[in-house]
């Protein structure tokens, strides 16, 4: 059976689901195979979406037992019930991979469903989940696979003891110990979730500090806060291997000369994530890769193979979702004829633990090597009023400009609601701002993101409140 279409893509993700609903916003016939039933992909269906669930679910619990009572709310046997609490995540998420579906319905987009393997130039072979198989063909293909959680040659995946993030945002009870491998967002994020709810977490971390990738001063300051939550910290460590005896998990580790066994109920392995591209006939094709299994495209998102595109985790960057829908976009615009666009300085990164932090554009240190002399404007949260009136006065903006021109080079937020603070940034970023642009545009008051107009006055060391 073969059907022809403008454009096939493969994967259903934020980045496949929402290049297709541009591609047909743009006019083209839009064939979109994705595995599984439920569209949205890992983010929706076992990443961003549900992590994100547990993680305002479990601090509205740990704020009930811990703070309820400094504002004047007296609670009384505050209890945890996980079953609804994993229902309530649940929900959430499939209403959200229903509300995709509508869309592909109202942009007359096919959800082929399927295992897509591209068996030629143009031609996408389905094979449903009983074996079944058909071709569909179109003269553009977008790979938009995403990425897999990386495993461990040590401690390889069983589901159930030493797992990955999937299995980790369903747990039907708490682990009374939580060991974390990794120390980037996933695993900070889901053991600030298993951590409120009442396991004690070990993270256990390779390299010297968590969060290797972000702002060295911003990241020391979120560990203490996480160190005061409960989280311990193991750095400069590495997992050895682990043995599962009964239902625990024995785990050696290695510190420098020392080496221990540590036992914990779970082992959570979240060291990163790899590119999806096996089994998609790539290398069969000659679309090149490197030797981890991106994608390697050009600058209008096409392999070396004429006809051909990849966005997303497959092509390698940052693995966010925004970053794939950007190029989603971009992609399906260029495929159009027009002038697609993705600043990658402009994408914001974000990690959801309380307090948050966000960031975008470049750190201090990355400014000081690329651009030269910097200026640093600072402001802590404990001189903001509405911090102070929701009681959530730790962290602080801290903003990097450039000492000659004062462009602003990267903007970083670690505090209450940093993840939505951080969009100033990115658009000031994306419009090449000055740090001086921000320190005179008007903040409502009172409000957080006053405190990101203090840091921009504070480059030039004329903060108001502080």
């Amino acid at each position: 059976m073969s059907e022809n279409f403008d454009l096939i893509v493969i994967g259903a993700g934020p980045g496949g689901y929402v290049a297709a609903i541009r591609a047909a916003q743009l006019g083209m016939r839009v064939a979109c195979v994705e595995k599984d039933d439920s569209l949205g992909g890992t983010c929706l269906n076992v990443g961003c979406i549900p992590s994100k669930a547990l993680l305002d679910s479990s601090e509205l619990y740990a704020q009930a037992k811990t703070h309820f009572s400094h504002h004047g709310i007296k609670t009384n046997g505050v209890s945890l019930d996980l079953t609804a609490m994993m229902a309530r995540k649940d929900g959430v998420v499939s209403h959200l991979t229903r509300g995709v579906a509508g869309l592909f319905k109202k942009n007359k987009i096919q959800h082929v469903v399927g295992t897509g393997r591209i068996s030629g130039v143009g031609a996408v072979e389905v094979t449903d989940d009983k074996g079944g198989k058909q071709t569909i063909t179109a003269p553009k293909i977008l790979i938009a696979t995403g990425s897999a959680p990386v495993e461990l040659k040590a401690l390889p995946f069983d589901g159930k003891h030493i797992v990955s993030s999937t299995e980790a945002i369903a747990f039907t009870e708490v682990p009374k110990k939580l060991l974390v491998i990794g120390a980037g967002a996933i695993g900070l994020e889901l053991g600030s979730v298993w951590n409120r709810l009442g396991s004690e977490v070990v993270v256990i971390e390779f390299m010297d500090r968590i969060l290797p990738l972000m702002d060295k001063e911003m990241t020391t300051a979120l560990q203490r806060s996480l160190e005061k939550q409960g989280l311990k910290f193991r750095l400069k460590t590495g997992a050895q291997g682990a043995v599962v005896k009964g239902n625990q998990v024995e785990l050696t580790w290695k510190s420098g000369e020392e080496t221990q066994v540590e036992t914990a109920d779970k082992v959570l392995v979240a060291i990163g994530r790899r590119p999806f591209t096996e089994s998609l006939g790539l290398r069969e094709i000659g679309v090149a890769m490197d030797q981890r299994g991106f994608v390697t495209v050009n600058g209008h998102f096409e392999t070396n193979v004429p006809g051909i595109y990849a966005i997303g985790d497959v092509i390698g960057g940052a693995m966010l979702a925004h970053k794939a829908e950007e190029e989603g976009v971009a992609c399906a615009e260029m495929i159009a004829g027009k002038a697609g666009h993705v600043n990658y300085l402009a994408v914001p990164n974000v990690v959801y633990t309380f307090p948050e932090l966000a960031s975008v554009g470049m750190t201090e240190d990355e400014a000081k090597q690329k651009v030269g002399e910097v200026r640093v404007g600072k402001f802590p949260f404990t001189a903001n009023g509405r911090a102070r009136a929701m009681d959530a006065t730790e962290g602080l903006v801290k903003i990097v400009g450039d000492a000659k021109t004062d462009r602003l080079l990267g903007m970083h937020i670690l505090g209450a609601r940093a993840s939505d603070m951080i969009a100033e940034g990115a658009v000031a970023i994306e419009f090449a701002s000055s740090c001086e642009d921000i320190a005179r545009s008007v903040h409502a008051h009172p409000t957080l993101p006053e405190a990101v107009k203090e840091a921009a006055l504070a480059v030039e060391k004329r903060a108001i409140h502080f």
